[in-house]
């Protein structure tokens, strides 16, 4: 069985690098396949799959790697009921939003976890 990597991202990408690094560590990994690997929006950072970048920190990561994300096929997870989802509009890759009841269940059932 593979080992599971669960990044979470909290940070807002309007006023941080963060959410764009971690977008780019879990497009990284996942592209080993010897991981498998989920990313987690929460807060504003659900922000980073928002159609439009231009003004987030490292916007040029956004759709260079979420593009590779999308390859995939695996859903983006994302906090359910965070206000940020009606901000969002078409997202950049596809979502599933998660309680935090499922998210402590993933991040149980995970080798390791990265927080940015």
């Amino acid at each position: 069985m593979k080992p599971r990597l669960l990044i979470v991202v909290e940070s807002d990408p309007r006023t941080s690098g963060r959410p764009a690094e971690a977008i780019r560590v879990a497009a990284g990994v996942g592209t080993w396949k010897k991981v498998e690997v989920s990313l987690c929006l929460r807060g504003s950072a659900i922000l980073s799959l928002a159609e439009y970048s231009d003004d987030w920190v490292d916007e040029d990561n956004f759709g260079r790697y979420l593009a590779i994300l999308r390859e995939w096929g695996r859903p983006v997870y994302v906090q359910a009921g965070a206000p940020e989802l009606a901000e969002l509009g078409e997202p950049l890759a596809p979502i599933e939003e998660l309680s935090d009841a499922a998210w402590a269940r993933l991040a149980a059932q995970s080798t390791h976890v990265l927080r940015f």
